[in-house]
Order: C-alpha cells, then structure tokens, then sequence
C-alpha cells in the first residue's frame, strides 16, 4: 500500500453551532491521508490526482455547511472514497484552531477513518445543512 498525503489544507468556512459561525465564518484546516495499490510508474492514471482531489475538498468546506465538524470530516471522506476508485481508505483530520471555548485551547480536531466496503454513504452525501 502507498499513502498519499494532503496536509495542511487551509479553508474559510462556515461550519458551527453559533449564529455568529454561519455569519463570519472560520478558520479550517484539512489533513486528509489516503491509502491504496497507486502506480509505481510514472503514469497518472495509476494514481490519485491530487489536484482533483483537493479541489472536491475546497468546494465542500467552502461552500456547504455542517453545524458540527464531524459531519464535516464525514462528508469529505465519503465524498473522496466515491470520487477516487483506486483509493483503498483513508483518513480525514478536520482543524477548527478557533474553536468558541471558554479558555484557552490551541486547536479541535476530528478524525474520520473509512474504508471501501465500510462506505455507508457510497453516494458521498453527508449530512449538510443549510
């Protein structure tokens, strides 16, 4: 297996619980790692484009809207895996560094694993809100 790895994807999005998260906006950052039997040649076709593959990344946190980032990190992974054929699993790491909490906390992450064949969402739909 090879692991290709997308880390530190930076994004404005509107994601969160509170009025004023859907109205301003926040800071996200994406991690995603996937695994599969990639090419060892040098031939795209045998591999991920992850240029595509950010891409589908950048229009799902920037345009659509989850109240928890775990829906968030959900979508993406479901998304990438019916997206990316030779993509055996993956993982995806949702950063929200500002988080609204009462203290100091330096970042909230999620973890989402998923695997082909333990895809329960093959349509990659999610669970967005409007």
């Amino acid at each position: 297996m090879t692991r290709i790895v997308l880390q530190g994807m930076h994004f404005h999005g509107y994601h969160g619980v509170f009025a004023e998260e859907a109205r301003l906006g926040a800071a996200f950052v994406v991690d995603l790692e996937l695994e599969g039997a990639f090419t060892e040649e040098d031939d795209l076709s045998g591999t991920v484009d992850y240029g595509r593959v950010y891409a589908q990344v950048r229009a799902i946190v920037t345009d659509e809207r989850f109240r928890l980032i775990e829906a968030l990190a959900a979508r993406l992974g479901h998304a990438v895996l019916a997206s990316e054929p030779l993509v055996q699993s993956l993982l995806v790491r949702v950063h929200k560094p500002h988080a609204p909490l009462p203290g100091l906390v330096e970042d909230v992450i999620v973890e989402f694993a998923l695997a082909r064949g333990d895809d329960p969402d093959p349509g990659g739909r999610g669970h967005a809100t409007t």
